[in-house]
């Protein structure tokens, strides 16, 4: 007679290897530090500030 198994074992592992494999795809579409966010944040604002800096405000005349 065979030995007796838990599929479920089976099943569990087959949905944890999956759920990795899908997590590791998600970190490289979507993942960046924090350190990565906060470069972007700076730029963008530094950006922003250049930009109105040079902004030329002109009053509408009646």
């Amino acid at each position: 007679m065979g030995n007796v198994i838990n599929l479920n074992r089976f099943r569990k592992r087959a949905e944890r290897e999956a759920s990795a494999k899908q997590a590791d795809v998600n970190r490289a579409k979507f993942g960046r530090t924090k350190a990565e966010r906060s470069a972007e944040e700076t730029r963008t604002d530094k950006a922003k500030a250049h930009l109105d800096q040079h902004r030329i405000d002109r009053e509408e005349q009646p």
